[in-house]
């Protein structure tokens, strides 16, 4: 054996599960002040908006309206016709970002999302095969 040293062997496996857990420890807190600094006032109004998505660049403004309490339909025809591969792209930064934060998204149609903030969770049909809404 090349490194027969239990020592040196423990203090790789403590080693990691002590980065492990002060990752799991990062995540959690930023979660939290993700989860914070998003949810609105109560005497803010929140606002049911519909936006196309047309390229990548969009991304931004959609994230920055679920930040601000908003829940949005979101069209993505226009850039599927552009490539679909940037439609996955976007369908999977915008799917890690709401479920970061606390949020929800879910397929609407063939070519429609819906995300929301945090304080809104999308209903799911758990009997009918044939719903709607879907998971993307």
């Amino acid at each position: 054996m090349a490194n027969s040293d239990p020592g040196k062997i423990l203090d790789k496996i403590i080693g990691k599960g002590k980065r492990r857990e002060a990752e799991k420890v990062e995540k959690r807190e930023e979660k939290e002040a993700v989860e914070t600094s998003i949810t609105p006032s109560p005497t803010s109004k929140i606002y049911l908006k519909a936006l196309p998505l047309h390229s990548l660049d969009d991304l931004e403004k959609i994230k920055n309206e679920v930040k601000s309490g908003n829940i949005l339909i979101v069209r993505v025809g226009p850039l599927a016709e552009k490539s679909i591969d940037d439609v996955k792209r976007a369908i999977n930064e915008l799917s890690e970002f709401v479920k970061t934060m606390g949020g929800d998204i879910a397929r609407l149609g063939e070519e429609r999302i819906v995300l929301t903030p945090p304080n809104i969770q999308i209903w799911r049909e758990k009997a009918s095969p044939s719903t709607e809404v879907t998971s993307p």
